[in-house]
């Protein structure tokens, strides 16, 4: 059984996500991380609606490249 989009919001501002406060057209909201820029995750539909799976994919992408950032970072201040 497919998952919410009110389920993969909640996993988006879990990771540091923001969701721009302009919001998008109709049901679309845009989401940003302050780690990735250039990096804007668009999510389409009601917060009831079965998240797609390229909705899924996108999260996996999005926590993967976190996980590089953070790292990445980390590894670059022992001393």
């Amino acid at each position: 059984m497919p998952r919410k989009l009110r389920q993969l919001k909640a996993d988006y501002r879990k990771l540091g996500f923001t969701e721009d406060e302009r919001g998008g057209k109709g049901s679309h909201s845009k989401w940003t991380h302050s780690l990735l820029s250039g990096l804007t995750i668009v999510l389409s539909g009601q917060d009831s609606d079965d998240a797609q799976p390229y909705q899924e994919r996108d999260l996996q992408n999005a926590t993967r490249r976190l996980r590089e950032v953070s790292s990445t970072q980390q590894g670059g201040h022992h001393g």
